[in-house]
């Protein structure tokens, strides 16, 4: 009975792990241990790794991490996608070696060994098209035909010169400090791909996590089969059932069925609860970029919203506060000869809160969402109607 409670605790504390570090900072975790966590995992762990060299190994071995630090994100460099590499390289070489030599099985086909390879191919083709295909760089060349087909809306997008490229920056576009260029409607700089995502290659970036995450949900379905033609094909349920006398229930079989496993195919187990969590991260991502291009929105301008919405409910909040003040102010002095209120009333009088003029997001760039998502698989730039633009 403790092979299955070790495994429970393993799987909760990994789920908090990931919930905490992707979705830590959502309103909903606002003040909760879920945003400790994050915060501790995203600022607070590299501190104290700092101090902790700094203190063992002195000043010099910190700035040596903070270099590390500088090169691995402050600049182009192909080290994640070394690693991205190597993990599908090795993951793939572990599962033919550990797993081939049971397909086909009792529930899955011979045709698994050769599909499996056309989506990792699949895969790597995404993984190429999006890190070596232009995201969409704005040059002086094509600055006028991108402002004109993104006009600004003049709330989180404004007309102004990059002070590094020294060209007008076309609505939607970012100067990225790391690829050093300015890219048309920016989303974000990928250091998987070591490049940056934007109007051109938003498409493939997408389509590679959609088809990673099914990939990753391939893998774990397909073990899953695997591991279940086992029992069937040995009849290991039966046999413990017949001649141990263990109860025919789920609470009965399912603590020496998983000790089987872990004894008999522990690679597998291992191999089917990563993809598993894989595939969580990555529906996690897929789900939040359907979205964004569904609405015709990026990630850099999801931050813009909240940057704007937050400091416009802060400056709405103040206007009602003083409103409210003047009003007071006012009432207090044409009733300063009457009788004053009874206390019930002055209760109520004090619990009313002042009006505050809610914050509307206007996102003039969402034209529903079949327009929204042709303009993602066709990117403006690559329409004929493009080249006419002129600027005004």
């Amino acid at each position: 009975m403790e092979v299955p409670w070790l495994l429970v605790v393993h799987g909760s504390v990994t789920a908090l792990v990931v919930v905490s570090f992707l979705c830590g900072q959502w309103p909903i975790f606002e003040g909760t241990f879920i945003q400790s966590i994050n915060h501790f995992l995203t600022f607070g762990a590299y501190h104290y790794l700092l101090r902790f060299v700094q203190s063992v190994c002195g000043t010099g071995a910190r700035d040596l991490v903070l270099g590390v630090e500088r090169y691995c994100c402050d600049r182009p460099n192909p080290i994640l996608q070394v690693f991205y590499v190597a993990i599908i390289g090795v993951t793939y070489f572990i599962i033919v070696q550990t797993s081939f030599e049971y397909i086909p099985g009792y529930y899955v086909s011979g045709l698994h060994r050769y599909l499996s390879v056309v989506a990792v191919a699949v895969g790597a083709i995404l993984f190429v098209l999006t890190s070596f295909s232009d995201p969409g760089t704005v040059t002086a060349e094509n600055v006028s035909q991108y402002v004109s087909s993104y006009p600004y809306d003049n709330v989180i997008f404004v007309e102004k010169e990059c002070s590094t490229c020294k060209i007008t920056r076309p609505a939607r576009a970012k100067h990225c400090r790391i690829c050093d260029k300015c890219v048309a409607r920016f989303d974000h700089h990928c250091g998987w791909m070591n490049n940056c995502i934007g109007e051109k290659n938003t498409r493939y970036f997408v389509a590679f996590l959609v088809w990673h995450f099914l990939i990753c949900l391939y893998g774990a379905i397909l073990l899953g089969f695997i591991l279940a033609g086992e029992l069937k094909e040995r009849k290991i349920i039966y046999i413990m059932t017949v001649y141990y006398g263990i109860d025919n229930s789920f609470s009965g079989l399912f603590p020496h069925v998983a000790q089987w496993l872990l004894a008999v195919h522990n690679t597998q187990i291992l191999l089917s609860v990563f993809l598993a969590i894989l595939a969580l991260l990555l529906g996690g991502f897929c789900a939040y970029h359907t979205h964004l291009c569904l609405t015709n929105t990026t990630t850099n301008e999801t931050f813009k919203w909240q940057d704007y919405i937050m400091w416009m409910k802060k400056e709405n909040e103040a206007k009602a506060a003083a409103a409210a003040l003047k009003s007071s102010i006012g009432s207090a002095n044409s009733n300063e000869h009457k009788a004053p209120p009874s206390k019930w009333r002055a209760f109520f009088m004090r619990s009313r809160s002042p009006s505050v003029e809610p914050v509307v997001k206007n996102n003039i760039y969402d034209r529903g969402m079949i327009t929204n998502l042709c303009e993602v698989v066709v990117p403006l730039s690559e329409r004929k109607a493009f080249s006419r633009r002129k600027l005004d």
